[in-house]
């Protein structure tokens, strides 16, 4: 498959995935990654390590599914911006965000907002938070 047939194919089928359908040629492909990320964030699993680590690529994936901050490069598993937009779309996701971020208050308050069980993944100092418990508990 080239590179417009795999754009096609992404924009078309529900189930397509980078992982099945496309060789690591276009793994490696930014335009695809980006198409396929927008579509379903967990494609970043498939994706050439080099836009694993790629700002704008993860961003993207995680905004789509914060889950997919699990493939992201270390680097931007401790980049505030990445992880706050992965929390705000998946609470749970801060499994995957470094210590030192696991523990920002405000990364830890947006992770809980968006799902109150978040609260199990971060630091024990800010589970005695009464501001994040709160907000856990409204959730």
């Amino acid at each position: 498959m080239d590179k417009k047939e795999a754009l096609k194919q992404i924009k078309e089928d529900d189930f397509f995935s980078l992982g099945d359908d496309v060789d690591e040629k276009l793994q490696g492909d930014k335009e695809v990654v980006l198409a396929a990320v927008k579509k379903d964030g967990l494609d970043l699993d498939y994706a050439d390590e080099k836009l694993q680590g790629d700002k704008e690529v993860v961003l993207t994936a995680v905004k789509q599914d914060g889950n997919a901050l699990a493939y992201a490069d270390k680097k931007l598993k401790a980049d505030k911006e990445v992880v706050l937009a992965a929390v705000k779309s998946n609470g749970n996701a801060i499994i995957d965000a470094t210590d030192k971020l696991q523990v920002d208050k405000e990364v830890v308050l947006a992770a809980v907002k968006q799902d109150g069980l978040a609260l199990e993944y971060v630091s024990e100092k800010l589970k005695g938070d009464k501001e994040v418990v709160l907000a856990a508990v409204k959730q």
